[in-house]
C-alpha cells in the first residue's frame, strides 16, 4: 500500500510547522529543518504524521515530546514513540532533533538598534541592503496648512511629502516601464487635485486610467498591471450581488476591460494555492482570500546618464475613497476634491446626492530608493511570471544596458541613507523563485507545507522589531487580532482573573499582540518603563451592526483582554500602584464637522438610519488603514500587511512590506531625531493637533498619560448629542473601558454601541460565519 506522508509540529494545539510530503516506502525520512519563533505557553511538542488524500488527511499518529526536555536549552535527539488517537503505541517511532533557544539572551533583546553595522532580521529570503533612500508619507496628499516643524538631528526640520503628486511624477517621468501591482487599481481616479502652478503637466487632468495609456503609447514603454482577480465580481453574480463590481469594490472587471485593446497590459490575478493542497484549501484560498500588495515600480533619471528603478509600497491603493488629507473633513470638500470621489461603504444606500459623512481615509505609505527598489521589483517579477509567464517584462540584459546596477551606489555625504530589508507574506502559489530543496528553505527560514513554499518574513520582521525594542512601540493598523493560542476565557462577573485558558479553535495564532503583551512584562518585570500605542479604526470598513464586522470586533476584544490580562498580572506580581492603560493604550480616529452655510443636498438619507443620524450629529471615523511600526523612533516598518492572520499567515493573503532605519539615526547613546522620529510627530501632529513636551519621550507615564488624557477629552466632545464645535484633534480614546485585572467592558450602559448606531463595541461572536474569513 502506497502512503503519502507529512508531519506536522504543533505547540500543544497550535500548528507552527509543516513537513512536505513524501511517497515513501516503509521507512519515510523527510531530512527538514524549521527555525520556529514562540511565544507559547505549552507542556508539550506533538509531531503528528498523516497519510495526504485528495480531500483532507488521514491521521497515522502522534508522538510527544516534554518541554521540560528541552527547556534547558541543551539539544535533544532521540527517537520518539508514536501512537494513536487513543494512546495506544502503534509501533512505529520518529527521530526528531529540537534545541530551545531563550529569546532574553539573544544579543539584541530589549537593545534597540546597537550600532550602524546592525545586518537586519536574519534568515529572509531578501537581505537588508545598505546605502538607500526612503520617503516617508502620511496619507495621500498634504495640504499647504499643515506644516509642523520638528527639529531633527544635524540642524534639519522635518518636510511633510506628497505621496500621490511623487506617484504622478513618477509614472509621467518614466521611460521604460511601469509596474503596478494592487489589490485594486481604479482607473477613473485623479492623482492630482491639488493645483500646482502655471507649470503644471498637461496630464494632470486626466485620470488614472488616461494617463497609463497615453504612457503604453511611448516608444519602447512598458506598461504592466496586475490586479486581483476578485470572484465574486464576475459576471455570472452581478445580479446576485445587484452591482457591478463585486462584494469589494476591487472594480477589476471594469479595470481589465478598460485597458483591452490598449497597450497596457493587465491581468487578473486569483489567489491560487499551490500544488499539495487539498481542494478544500483550494476552494478557500480562490474565494477567500486575495492578492493585497500594493507595489509601483518605475524608471527615473539617474546622474550616471542610465535610468534607475524607483519604488512605492504601503497602505494606499490607487482606487477611489483614498485620497485624502490631514482634515480628513467629512462634509467640506464633497464639492471640491471629492465631488467625484465620494466613498462610503459603512451605509446601505449612501451616495454624494445625500450628502456626508463621507468615510475619511488615514494611510502610510513610502517610496524607494537605491539597491532595495530592485528587491520590489523582483517581487512584481515573480508573481508576473507566474501568473502571465516571461511575456512583456523587460529581461535582466535588457535591464542591463538601460538601468544603472542596484550594486552602483554612491556614498551619502549628509548621512542621511537609510538600510532597508523587504518582507513578504506569500507562497508559491503566487509566486516562481523560491528553493525547494529542504536546506534552502530552512536557510531562509521558509516554511516548506505539503508542497507549498511559504515566506512569512513580515511577521518575523514584526517579532524581531518587538524584541530589539527599549522603550516604546507606536502602531496604526486597519485590524488587530492575534491570540498565540492564549485568548483568555471569558472573565467572570467580579472581575476576576481567568484561571484556565480554552482551546483557541479559530487560528489566529500568529505572534504579535502576544509579543507585545510579552515585552511589557518584561520591562515590569525588569522595572523599565515601556510604552505602546495602538491606533486602529473604530470599526472595520462595512455595516457596523452586520454579522462581519460584529464578529471581527469580538476576535479584536479577545486580543486586547489577553494583553490587558498579561499586564494587569505582571503589574499584581510586583505590586505596582499602575494602571494596564499606563503601558499600552488603543485608540481610534474620528473627525465632527459644524454645519457651514450653503451646505445643501438635493436627498436626504433614510430617516433614523445609521446615516441619518450620523449626518444630524455631523460625525464619523476616520477609517485607519495604514500597516505601519514604529520601534523607538529608530526603526520603521511600512507595508500591505494587517495584524491578523490573514496577513502574516503567508498561506492566505499575500502582502509586501519593508522595514528601515537610519544608521546614523539611532538611539544606541541618545533618543533617535532622524526622519522616523520627524515622522511619527508629524504623525502625532495630525492626529492630535498639538504639540507637547512629553511627545519626545513616548516611553514616559507622564507621555501616555497625557496622550489618554487628549483622546479622552476629543471622545467626550465627539460622543456628544450636541455639535457646537469643529472637534479639535482626532484622536479619540478606543471606547472600551480597561479594568485593572484586564477585563475589557463597555464604557458604560449607555455607550454599549458607536455613536448613530446599533453596533455593539465590544462585538459578537456569529454562528455562520468560517472564522477563517475574519481572523
Amino acid at each position: 500500500m502506497d502512503f503519502r506522508l507529512y508531519t506536522t509540529v504543533d505547540l500543544d494545539a497550535a500548528r507552527v510547522a509543516r513537513t512536505t510530503v513524501i511517497d515513501t516506502p516503509s521507512t519515510p525520512q523527510w531530512f527538514q529543518s524549521f527555525r520556529i519563533i514562540c511565544a507559547h505557553e505549552v507542556s508539550n511538542i506533538i509531531f503528528t504524521v498523516k497519510d495526504e488524500n485528495p480531500v483532507s488527511a488521514t491521521l497515522i499518529g502522534r508522538a510527544y515530546l516534554s518541554v521540560d526536555e528541552v527547556i534547558s536549552g541543551h539539544p535533544v535527539k532521540r527517537w520518539l514513540h508514536i501512537v494513536d488517537e487513543k494512546g495506544k503505541a502503534i509501533h512505529s517511532q520518529i527521530h526528531v532533533n529540537v534545541q530551545f533557544f531563550d529569546v532574553t539572551r539573544d544579543q539584541f533583546w530589549s537593545k534597540g538598534i546597537p550600532s550602524p553595522q546592525f545586518g537586519g532580521v536574519p534568515f529572509t529570503f531578501f537581505n537588508q541592503r545598505p546605502g538607500c533612500k526612503v520617503t516617508l508619507y502620511q496619507d495621500a496628499h498634504v495640504s499647504n496648512n499643515f506644516i509642523p516643524k520638528f527639529g531633527l538631528s544635524h540642524g534639519m526640520f522635518y518636510e511633510a511629502q506628497r505621496c500621490w503628486e511623487d506617484i504622478f511624477d513618477a509614472i509621467i517621468n518614466a521611460k521604460y516601464l511601469i509596474y503596478i501591482a494592487g489589490w485594486s487599481v481604479y482607473t477613473k481616479i485623479t492623482l492630482i487635485r491639488d493645483p500646482r502652478g502655471p507649470n503644471h503637466s498637461k496630464f494632470e487632468n486626466l485620470t488614472l486610467g488616461e494617463i497609463l495609456i497615453e504612457k503604453a503609447k511611448e516608444k519602447g514603454m512598458r506598461v504592466l498591471i496586475l490586479v486581483w482577480d476578485d470572484i465574486t465580481s464576475k459576471q455570472w453574480l452581478y445580479q446576485t450581488l445587484h452591482q457591478g463590481f463585486g462584494l469589494m469594490g476591487t472594480h477589476d472587471e471594469d479595470t481589465i476591460a478598460y485597458f483591452k485593446d490598449t497597450n497596457v497590459q493587465c491581468f487578473r490575478c486569483p489567489r491560487l494555492t499551490s500544488e499539495g493542497k487539498s481542494m478544500i484549501q483550494g476552494v478557500e484560498s480562490n474565494s477567500l482570500f486575495t492578492h493585497h500588495q500594493k507595489t509601483l515600480v518605475v524608471d527615473c533619471e539617474d546622474s550616471s546618464g542610465k535610468r534607475r528603478i524607483v519604488s512605492f509600497l504601503g497602505g494606499i491603493d490607487l482606487c477611489e475613497g483614498r485620497y485624502d488629507t490631514q482634515e480628513h473633513s467629512l462634509f467640506r470638500t464633497l464639492n471640491t476634491v471629492h465631488a467625484q470621489d465620494f466613498h462610503q461603504p459603512n451605509f446601505s444606500g449612501s451616495s454624494i446626492k445625500k450628502g456626508g459623512p463621507r468615510e475619511p481615509w488615514h494611510d502610510v505609505h513610502c517610496r524607494l530608493e537605491g539597491p532595495v527598489a530592485w528587491d520590489v521589483l523582483y517581487n512584481f517579477e515573480q508573481r508576473w511570471t507566474k501568473q502571465v509567464g516571461q511575456r512583456f517584462l523587460y529581461s535582466l540584459e535588457e535591464l542591463d544596458r538601460i538601468m544603472t546596477s542596484p550594486l552602483e551606489k554612491a556614498p551619502t555625504k549628509d548621512g542621511e541613507d537609510w538600510n532597508v530589508q523587504i518582507f513578504r507574506s506569500i507562497d508559491s502559489g503566487s509566486v516562481t523563485g523560491f528553493p525547494l530543496e529542504p536546506k534552502k528553505v530552512a536557510r531562509f527560514n521558509l516554511v516548506a507545507d505539503k508542497g507549498t513554499v511559504i515566506d512569512r518574513s513580515i511577521q518575523d520582521g514584526y517579532v524581531n522589531a518587538i524584541r530589539r525594542a527599549r522603550n516604546f512601540i507606536y502602531i496604526e493598523n486597519q485590524y488587530f487580532i492575534g491570540s498565540s493560542y492564549d485568548w483568555k476565557p471569558e472573565v467572570q462577573e467580579g472581575g476576576s482573573l481567568p484561571s484556565s485558558k480554552p482551546k483557541d479553535p479559530f487560528g489566529a495564532l500568529h505572534l504579535i499582540p502576544k509579543e507585545l503583551s510579552l515585552k511589557i512584562v518584561s520591562k515590569i518585570e525588569a522595572g523599565e518603563r515601556f510604552s505602546v500605542y495602538v491606533v486602529i479604526p473604530m470599526w472595520p470598513e462595512g455595516v457596523p451592526e452586520s454579522g462581519v464586522v460584529q464578529e471581527i470586533l469580538y476576535y479584536q476584544r479577545r486580543t486586547m483582554e489577553m494583553m490587558y490580562t498579561d499586564i494587569a498580572a505582571a503589574i499584581q506580581h510586583k505590586q505596582l500602584n499602575a494602571h494596564p492603560r499606563d503601558y499600552l493604550s488603543f485608540f481610534c480616529l474620528g473627525n465632527r464637522e459644524i454645519l457651514d452655510s450653503g451646505e445643501d443636498t438635493p436627498e436626504k438619507p433614510e430617516p433614523d438610519s445609521d446615516y441619518f443620524r450620523a449626518q444630524v450629529h455631523r460625525r464619523f471615523m476616520i477609517y485607519v488603514h495604514a500597516k505601519m511600526m514604529i520601534v523607538d523612533d529608530e526603526y520603521i516598518i511600512i507595508g500591505s500587511a494587517n495584524i491578523n492572520q490573514r496577513s502574516m499567515d503567508g498561506g492566505r493573503d499575500t502582502e509586501i512590506a519593508m522595514g528601515a532605519y537610519q544608521p546614523h539615526h539611532i538611539s544606541a547613546k541618545q533618543p533617535a531625531k532622524g526622519q522616523i522620529f520627524g515622522f511619527r510627530m508629524a504623525l502625532w501632529y495630525e492626529h492630535l493637533h498639538e504639540i507637547h513636551d512629553s511627545f519626545l519621550h513616548p516611553e514616559k507615564l507622564e507621555c501616555i498619560q497625557e496622550v489618554n488624557k487628549i483622546a479622552e477629552q476629543h471622545w467626550k466632545i465627539y460622543a456628544d448629542e450636541v455639535c457646537d464645535q469643529d472637534l479639535p484633534g482626532h484622536l479619540l480614546r478606543y471606547p472600551v473601558e480597561v479594568s485593572s485585572y484586564g477585563r475589557i467592558t463597555s464604557l458604560s450602559e449607555v455607550e454599549k454601541f458607536f455613536p448613530d448606531t446599533n453596533a455593539s463595541i465590544l462585538g459578537s461572536k456569529s454562528q455562520n460565519l468560517p472564522p477563517i474569513l475574519t481572523t
